[in-house]
């Protein structure tokens, strides 16, 4: 395949009629910048998280008149204030304080005495938080989008009445209405989560002490990443998967290497167990466990236990049912490729209907969404869309894994190059890791590839791109890279692909 394939674009125009067909993607208040009066807007958008409040400035900027409806009284939704965010700004304080304690030495800084200060840790995160949602109200400003902030329910396909934060109530109107509200910590039989001693993941971004002992219910990027912050700080992280593997959609091969990494760091896995009741009447809480397929129950202790079992789409209240908006069984809104809903006049992005759960979708949704909405042609494509797992090291990938083409019957290539054969790895004392390349057999044509590294959430973007312009792997073998990076690896990997590497 030539490099003149990264010269060709595809066209994604999805023409199905917006009323009725289904979406399928290919898988393989009152604070107002602006009146929230009566006068009509061309765009409302309920949901003012990443995929709400992306659409809202978009729609601005494409010259229409626009409101963006808020619960939460922040904005930004779950990712900046209760999840992407505040966990990323936790990883990497605690990775700060492992490093001072363990690595430093290794490369001559010495250091008497490292403590945490788990309130100005919490208070660093909470900083960053406040100051990213009051960014996001700039830019509301900034493009005259009319910010009301309440709860938001239809009172029929072009009216929305809003509970505002002081009382009052007010109705929004709008020609065109996106229904953007994002999901919610899905909960486990017989688990009551109180944020103290059985929380969340929002409970575990602010926990008032460091656990001794920690459970997670939940092998998944969450329970991963916050097992991680706690387990770097000193907790003992004991995780609890139903599934015979922890994150199951990740690559077989990475998988395995990533679980051996998180049990060098001392986090233990109890796979295949299933939780089966819950004691929290004294000072810890007692969890009892017994094997997925049944047998002999034993009880674990835990100072905290984190329900990780992922997220159900947020649409309550929203009285879908009244303006007859069509849902799946699991409560997902059902849109065309359009992100219109059965309803004239109604669309849906992000968590509340199919796809990935990721913040990034989400926000593509609302900019194609809008795009549409304005005359123009949206594109996106969810066997696209990356995905990291924020631990050390990090985890990253776009496509296909190869337990998917294997299971698709598809004819393919791998290659690997290690980061202990990396220059620049070696150099900075970060060698733990690879990245693996999924190219088709006889086009060479790139299907996927999955990188476990430290700072693999940027590395990987390299080959989304390629990706999304149907690059083969001889294209990125023979791009130059600078040296030393990190980034060679991935050069090395895509020569192994489809010739060999040069440093292996």
């Amino acid at each position: 395949m030539a490099m003149a394939s990264l010269a060709r674009r595809k066209a994604y125009l999805l023409t199905r009629n917006a009323s009725t067909a289904p979406l399928r993607f290919s898988f393989s208040l009152s604070r107002g910048f602006a009146s929230s009066g009566s006068d009509e807007n061309d765009v409302v958008i309920i949901g003012g998280g990443p995929g709400g409040y992306v659409a809202a400035i978009k729609a601005a900027q494409l010259g229409l008149k626009t409101t963006c409806i808020e619960k939460r009284g922040a904005l930004g939704g779950t990712c900046l204030n209760v999840g992407c965010i505040p966990s990323k700004a936790l990883l990497h304080s605690s990775h700060m304080y492992h490093e001072a304690k363990h690595v430093f030495a290794n490369h001559g800084v010495k250091v008497s005495s490292v403590e945490v200060d788990l309130p100005a840790m919490l208070a660093q995160k909470d900083t960053a938080v406040k100051n990213l949602t009051r960014g996001i109200e700039g830019l509301f400003k900034k493009n005259k989008v009319n910010y009301v902030k309440g709860y938001g329910k239809f009172l029929s396909p072009s009216e929305v009445s809003v509970e505002t934060e002081d009382g009052e109530n007010t109705v929004v109107k709008g020609k065109h209405i996106i229904v953007a509200t994002g999901s919610d910590v899905k909960s486990l039989p017989g688990i009551t989560i109180d944020e103290k001693k059985i929380v969340s993941s929002t409970g575990a971004l602010s926990l008032s002490e460091i656990p001794k002992k920690l459970i997670v219910i939940g092998a998944g990027y969450i329970g991963l990443e916050m097992g991680s912050v706690w387990g770097r700080l000193g907790s003992e992280v004991t995780v609890v998967e139903f599934a015979s593997d922890i994150v199951p959609s990740m690559d077989g091969e990475i998988r395995k290497q990533f679980q051996r990494s998180l049990e060098k760091q001392k986090m233990k896995f109890m796979l295949k167990t299933k939780v089966v009741g819950v004691d929290s009447s004294g000072d810890g809480v007692k969890l009892i466990v017994e094997p997925a397929e049944g047998g002999e129950q034993s009880t674990l202790e835990a100072d905290v236990v984190l329900v990780s079992a992922g997220r159900s789409p947020f649409t309550s209240g929203l009285d879908l049912d009244k303006i007859g908006v069509e849902t799946d069984k699991i409560g997902r809104i059902l849109v065309n490729e359009r992100f219109s809903t059965n309803v004239s006049g109604v669309y849906a992005i992000g968590d509340v209907i199919p796809g990935p759960m990721l913040a990034h979708k989400a926000e593509e949704d609302g900019v194609a969404c809008v795009e549409f909405i304005a005359g123009k042609h949206g594109h996106v494509d969810y066997d696209k869309v990356p995905g990291v797992v924020y631990t050390y090291p990090e985890v990253a990938s776009v496509g296909k894994t190869e337990e998917q083409l294997k299971k698709d019957g598809v004819s393919y290539r791998v290659g690997k190059f290690p980061f202990m054969a990396n220059s620049r790895a070696k150099a900075i004392d970060t060698a733990e890791g690879l990245v693996k390349i999924l190219a088709d057999k006889e086009t060479d044509k790139i299907l996927g590839v999955h990188i476990m590294s430290p700072n693999a959430g940027e590395l990987i973007h390299e080959a989304v791109l390629a990706i999304n312009y149907d690059a083969s792997s001889e294209d990125i073998a023979r791009v130059c890279h600078a040296h030393p990076t990190m980034s060679e690896a991935i050069k090395e990997a895509a020569m192994a692909t489809y010739d060999k590497p040069i440093h292996m």
